[in-house]
């Protein structure tokens, strides 16, 4: 049985307290000890003890520096759980969230705060002047594995935030699944975390590494994050990091001139990998072994991986790379539409809906019992003591199994389209641009690729042209800036398909 305690704390009290003099963190140019962490947790721990109003769940105001990471484990070591506010996105949809999940705290690492806004119903603790008094890293506060971890915030097609809910189980489970893939971590190693920390890969990127010793590499707010990355690795000599593809599709004309050499282990995650880009980057990371990493929020970061060939033939399907299988603590089964269970190696001919189960599985949406009806199912299973159930995600992506028993990802079912390894859905950017024209307009949002391979979004206006100045103006204060379309088009009239639904894929041709 998975355990938070074992897979997380424990070891990351270990470290700070074994090897304290060692570095955790290297941010914006500064290097940070496991002693410095730890004497920052201490001192964030008195800060919750103390607060007037005491709750499980609190706001934290996400930095790139040294206190935002030690209160994520402060308010694990009470029993408590986070939700990540970016300071950049809009204010309104960080307010919404607030407000959603009754939140009274907000812990923020930056004085003068976005979010200190005159009679707000809920109390600012900041924690950049506190001074140390003493350790507090241990005598933790007891809590269940069913208790949350964090709640993320997703985009929800009506226009409001979904919170995706993630126990203290999903998080020890999954920590528990990826070491089982055959990645290494060691005291040694320089890791790279390069994702907003209201995304889940963040997790990942930084709970491998402290966990092992190691000491993490992030890449400051407000930075082009792909040139700031080739720095980190070139010249920190950074041995295992997680990347979205496009990161490396942005660095791809400089390949020739990057040196590379260091990274010994890399993951590919939160979009489709291609194969071709692997092949070139082989090149340039001459020493690196490459895991293609496939997981929804939902499925608590990862839910299957594949592991890569230098040289060999990898799997792949129109150019993508196999999803690989599942995780050591994840089932995962594909469904037809009439949701039958099809059978493994059966082929390319036996497409369906790829759905997960297990311990790394959410236990919901927060406050949704709509969303969740239509997001989870329960399908019987025999077991020693009779027969019992299986509760599956439907994970929307069109998938299905090779001869090998490899997943291969063949595209998205429902609307949602991954941006920068944000997951959109394209509802959302559709409600407000209708909120807008006051309902009085038809749009729609179609995601295509670029001449990059890269995921854009563009807006399609049934109007006649009019200037968007505005329109833009308006979206940019709803929704965080890689959810703006790159290319709003007008069309007078909506072509049609045969069920007299606007043709998404005939408003798709318009863009090639």
């Amino acid at each position: 049985m998975s355990n938070f305690n074992q897979h997380i704390l424990i070891p990351l009290v270990d470290q700070l307290q074994v090897v304290n003099k060692r570095n955790a963190f290297y941010i914006d140019g500064q290097y940070y000890t496991y002693r410095q962490l730890a004497e920052r947790i201490s001192s964030i721990r008195f800060v919750i003890q103390t607060a007037a109003k005491e709750e499980q769940i609190w706001a934290l105001a996400i930095h790139d520096d040294l206190d935002t990471y030690a209160s994520i484990f402060a308010l694990w070591m009470e029993g408590k759980a986070y939700v990540p506010l970016h300071p950049n996105q809009p204010i309104d949809r960080n307010l919404n969230i607030i407000s959603q999940v009754a939140l009274h705290n907000v812990l923020d690492s930056v004085n003068h705060s976005a979010f200190d806004i005159p009679n707000a119903d809920y109390e600012m603790h900041y924690t950049h002047d506190l001074v140390y008094k003493a350790d507090l890293l241990d005598d933790w506060k007891e809590a269940s594995e069913d208790d949350l971890a964090y709640i993320l915030f997703t985009s929800g097609s009506t226009g409001t935030p979904k919170g995706v809910q993630l126990s203290r189980k999903n998080i020890a489970t999954f920590m528990d699944s990826f070491w089982k893939t055959g990645i290494t971590i060691t005291p040694e190693d320089r890791c790279m975390q390069v994702f907003d920390l209201t995304f889940d890969v963040s997790v990942q990127s930084y709970l491998v590494a402290l966990t092992r010793g190691a000491c993490v590499y992030t890449v400051p707010y407000g930075q082009v994050k792909y040139l700031y990355a080739a720095s980190l690795i070139q010249e920190q000599k950074i041995t295992f990091g997680a990347m979205a593809p496009s990161m490396l599709t942005y660095l791809r004309p400089y390949f020739s001139e990057f040196d590379a050499t260091s990274m010994r282990q890399c993951i590919l995650t939160a979009e489709a990998c291609p194969v071709d880009l692997m092949e070139d980057w082989y090149k340039c990371a001459p020493n690196v072994e490459i895991y293609d990493f496939y997981g929804p929020t939902e499925a608590t970061i990862y839910c299957t991986y594949y592991k890569l060939t230098r040289g060999g033939k990898n799997l792949s399907l129109n150019g993508i790379i196999s999803i690989g299988r599942p995780m050591a603590n994840v089932q995962a089964i594909i469904i037809d539409e009439d949701g039958n269970i099809i059978p493994e190696k059966s082929g390319a001919e036996h497409k369906g809906e790829l759905c997960v189960a297990g311990d790394q599985v959410t236990p919901g949406y927060w406050k949704n019992e709509e969303k969740n009806a239509s997001s989870f199912f329960t399908l019987p299973f025999r077991e020693r003591q009779g027969v019992g159930s299986i509760r599956y995600y439907h994970t929307g992506d069109l998938c299905y199994w090779d001869e090998s028993g490899n997943i291969m990802y063949s595209g998205r079912i429902d609307q949602q389209a991954k941006i920068q390894g944000f997951r959109v859905e394209l509802g959302e950017i559709e409600y407000h641009a209708r909120e807008y024209f006051n309902k009085e307009k038809r749009v729609m949002a179609i995601a295509f690729q670029n001449e990059k391979n890269l995921t854009e979004i563009a807006l399609f206006i049934e109007s006649a042209e009019l200037d968007t100045k505005d329109l833009v103006t308006y979206m940019r204060s709803k929704m965080p800036a890689y959810m703006i379309p790159t290319r709003i088009i007008f069309i007078e009239n909506f072509p049609l398909n045969k069920s007299e639904k606007v043709d998404r894929n005939a408003l798709k041709q318009m863009l090639k």
